[in-house]
């Protein structure tokens, strides 16, 4: 309401062009921040001209006379327009269209599901503290997920050891002496072979790192992540991994552009030991790739669905799997964007759950999370895991 301020000009004070801020404050703080606001001598410039409402409506009202009400879909629709068109012509037309009309769809917005209790102690606090089994955080050049990966398997109570191609390479790391490894997200090479196609290669024709990483894989004591770059990387070691065969490859997104977003996934029954006790929930998680559209052979999604080993799959605004874009940013069949092995040791996905594992990470949340954001729980199964078959 702009009737306090206009001096009964509501169009001047509409469509003035001084200098000027909007700022939105938690109603129990107006009175301190109009204080904090005098004591800088710009109470005569402070007013307060609205609040938030319920109803999805944008209205503007000069006392009791209202000036304007219209419904935030149309609204939006008109200020999106003229970038929707030029996306039609960028991009896959399609995924435009799709975006595009859902500003008019009805939307609930983020709803998450939590199957577990994020603040639950999974490995006793004095196991953690007698023993930190060590994990390979891998990266190649390009990657850039390395700090973030590390951080979250540390406070799972790991050791997080930076391994870097090279050190292998060079025969000064053989991987002998970790409980796990992680393939981080980036842009390994720029992504000039393909999604993870440069990295996968420097293992697959090196002898010397071929043995290792085949060494490595064939451990029964051991669990793999790959995720982003890392997905797509280890996706291509198929040869090397046992019972990978089902996995598919990672291609460019059906958008035909790279995709940074804050998603909605649903983790389904698996094995992968990271995901045990999280099955059910639905959770909102990062994701940031240009190639993530997995690609089966045939009818292999289906029978890969069927076998239990798909992990994590997009969700749209009312939980259901989906293949719309922007709900699944990259096309991929069943919304699927996570695979696991029939042991559940090693476990692949495109979205990025270390981004996440304090609550204060995510862009939005349920207020009644704790310190330890859901996907901590990925981190502390892995650790669970090592102590059990330690």
């Amino acid at each position: 309401n702009i009737g306090d301020f206009t001096n009964g000009k509501p169009i001047e004070a509409l469509f003035n062009e001084e200098l000027g801020a909007v700022i939105q404050v938690r109603h129990d703080d107006v009175a301190a921040v109009m204080l904090k606001l005098a004591n800088f001598g710009l109470d005569d410039q402070a007013h307060i001209c609205g609040r938030l409402t319920d109803d999805d409506r944008i209205s503007i009202s000069n006392g009791h006379q209202i000036l304007f009400s219209r419904s935030r879909d149309k609204l939006q629709a008109i200020w999106t327009e003229t970038s929707y068109k030029m996306q039609r012509l960028r991009d896959n037309p399609k995924c435009a269209d799709q975006e595009f009309a859902s500003i008019i769809e009805e939307n609930p917005g983020l709803r998450p599901h939590l199957g577990f209790d994020p603040a639950e102690e999974v490995v006793a606090p004095t196991l953690l503290k007698q023993q930190r089994p060590k994990v390979a955080i891998l990266r190649e050049q390009g990657v850039n997920g390395h700090i973030e990966m590390a951080a979250a398997f540390d406070r799972a109570g790991f050791t997080s050891v930076d391994v870097h191609m090279t050190d292998i390479l060079s025969g000064a790391d053989t991987l002998g002496e970790y409980a796990g490894l992680v393939a981080c997200g980036g842009f390994s090479y720029g992504d000039v072979l393909g999604a993870g196609g440069g990295w996968a290669k420097t293992i697959l024709h090196n002898r010397d790192a071929r043995e290792t990483f085949e060494a490595f894989f064939k451990r029964d004591d051991i669990f793999a992540l790959g995720v982003c770059n890392g997905c797509q990387m280890l996706s291509q070691l198929k040869q090397l991994i046992p019972g990978t065969e089902h996995w598919p490859a990672f291609q460019r997104n059906i958008s035909e552009q790279f995709e940074a977003r804050y998603s909605m996934v649903e983790i389904l029954p698996s094995p992968s030991i990271f995901l045990q006790g999280m099955q059910g929930s639905h959770l909102p998680i990062a994701v940031a790739h240009g190639e993530g559209r997995a690609v089966f052979h045939e009818n292999a999604a289906e029978s890969v669905e069927k076998a239990g080993l798909i992990s994590m799959r997009f969700l749209d605004q009312h939980g259901h799997a989906t293949e719309r874009y922007p709900e699944n940013p990259n096309g991929s069949p069943h919304g699927i964007t996570g695979l696991t092995t029939a042991d559940g040791r090693f476990t692949i996905m495109m979205p990025h759950p270390e981004r996440l594992f304090r609550t204060v990470q995510h862009s939005w949340h349920p207020d009644e999370w704790g310190e330890n954001g859901p996907w901590l729980r990925m981190f502390q199964n892995a650790r669970k895991w090592v102590s059990e078959n330690a």
